[in-house]
């Protein structure tokens, strides 16, 4: 269920590997899995999703975006997985919608103590909708609940090289801006736990920051409804755009790649942005993908996805 790769310039991965403290068996560049895009509700409809992302097979990367949404009558806020504003109060929050989503599966790997695969679950908590400050703290609150099921790295003196992941079946990633540093890094003393890990920018892979996170534009100019044939040009810029994160250490991800007539997408709660069209024209990208090497694949197609991979 994790797909390997063998790399040109094996050594150069393993001495970014050794210098991130990785396992091998999830280090950048070894495994190439789906990215389970927007996987949430949108407006109460299609709540399935990441039922549909579990069910594809583990490992698997699964993407919740939150808000803070406080209750009018009441006064008190909470963690909501939510795409935008406004809220409802509806909306799912982060313990229910994913902790306790994935308690079965996580408890049955700790007790089975096989970190093969491990983590077994990546959430991406890309997009925090909000500036508030006990937002990111309760954020970091119901991580510290959740702990023992984290992938962590203790914090060391600055500067703070990548230090060794305690192996757990669940990974955290989140963005790299302002307060997501802040109160998941500056925050943290030395010696504390970092329970997720932020994107990072043109320098090495830090204890902090191990994931790049790139839209498909960087690859083709065109957005996806708008993009011609897939050339060997493109193939080439993607490669040497993970070949280059790889080589400093990062995780790399690249969103969104979706391929279905507008009518089946809309159906489905997708926006056109994304989408290439056709079945056809998307698994051209999604083996380009495959083959350079790309950590994490966005996309809203799980299932096609997942069994492509496989």
């Amino acid at each position: 269920m994790k797909l390997f790769r063998v790399v040109t310039g094996f050594g150069v991965l393993l001495c970014a590997m050794a210098a991130q403290g990785v396992e091998p068996s999830f280090a950048p560049g070894l495994r190439v899995l789906l990215d389970a895009h927007n996987c949430y509700p949108y407006k109460g409809m299609w709540a399935d999703r990441i039922d549909r992302a579990l069910a594809g097979g583990l490992p698997v990367g699964i993407e919740n975006d939150l808000g803070w949404y406080t209750d009018s009558a009441t006064g008190k806020s909470r963690i909501i997985v939510v795409h935008g504003q406004p809220f409802t109060g509806n909306e799912p929050g982060l313990r229910e919608y994913f902790f306790e989503k994935v308690r079965p599966v996580v408890e049955k790997a700790l007790k089975e103590d096989d970190k093969t695969h491990w983590p077994l679950i990546t959430l991406n908590i890309n997009d925090i909708r909000g500036s508030e400050p006990e937002l990111f703290q309760a954020v970091w609150a119901l991580l510290g609940e959740f702990e023992p099921w984290l992938c962590t790295a203790v914090k060391q003196d600055v500067p703070d090289p990548p230090a060794a992941l305690d192996l757990k079946p669940v990974l955290v990633l989140t963005s790299g801006g302002a307060k997501e540093t802040e109160y998941f890094y500056d925050k943290v003393p030395v010696g504390g736990k970092l329970r997720l890990f932020g994107t990072g920018d043109e320098n090495r892979a830090s204890n902090f920051r191990r994931w790049i996170n790139h839209s498909w534009q960087e690859v083709e100019k065109a957005v996806q409804p708008k993009a011609g044939d897939w050339t060997p040009e493109e193939a080439a810029k993607l490669k040497s755009l993970v070949d280059d994160a790889h080589s400093r250490g990062y995780w790399v991800r690249f969103f969104t790649l979706d391929g279905l007539d507008a009518m089946s997408a809309l159906s489905r709660g997708w926006g056109p942005g994304y989408n290439f069209g056709s079945v056809d024209a998307v698994k051209l990208r999604w083996k380009a993908a495959r083959e350079a090497g790309v950590d994490f694949i966005a996309s809203d197609q799980y299932e096609e996805l997942s069994a492509y991979l496989k």
